[in-house]
């Protein structure tokens, strides 16, 4: 079977398919901002997926194909990152620069999210969690499927 275009995402239609069977197709993260790939569902079901350019990337939740009694979703992995709540604007520019000079992506969210903070997150870097230390801004480490993937920034000088 090849999939061609997301029909939708349990999470925006949590009741729509209660009665369905969900079967899943467990992906890392990494994977998420790949348009074509070969995947394999929790039941040994071999799919293909093509989406056209500009589709953007797939999320957890999202539906990849629907019969009678089954639905097949896509189910992200967690990602080991890093929760850092700077407690000023100040604390908050001296992170964001430093983790801007080593390229790392970064997601923020406010309070009303479900971290129910100002929150900057990356994915989880040893030198980012001693320098953390060095600096003495507020983090935990958490395991957090995300909702959209980190992607590798493109840098040249």
């Amino acid at each position: 079977m090849i999939i061609e275009k997301i029909l939708g995402n349990l999470h925006e239609q949590p009741n729509a398919y209660a009665g369905h069977h969900k079967e899943k197709v467990v992906l890392p993260s990494a994977l998420l901002v790949k348009r074509i790939q070969r995947v394999t569902t929790d039941h040994g079901k071999e799919l293909g997926i093509r989406l056209p350019t500009g589709t953007g990337d797939l999320r957890d939740g999202d539906i990849l194909a629907i019969s009678d009694a089954n639905v097949i979703v896509v189910s992200v992995l967690p990602t080991d990152v890093l929760v850092i709540g700077p407690r000023s604007i100040h604390e908050m520019g001296v992170v964001a620069h430093s983790l801007g000079n080593r390229h790392l992506q970064a997601q923020f969210f406010d309070a009303a999210s479900e971290y129910g903070a100002e929150v900057m997150v990356c994915q989880y870097d040893h030198t980012v969690e001693d320098f953390l230390k060095s600096v003495d801004v507020p983090y935990d480490r958490q395991e957090r499927v995300m909702p959209v993937p980190f992607r590798h920034a493109e840098h040249s000088h």
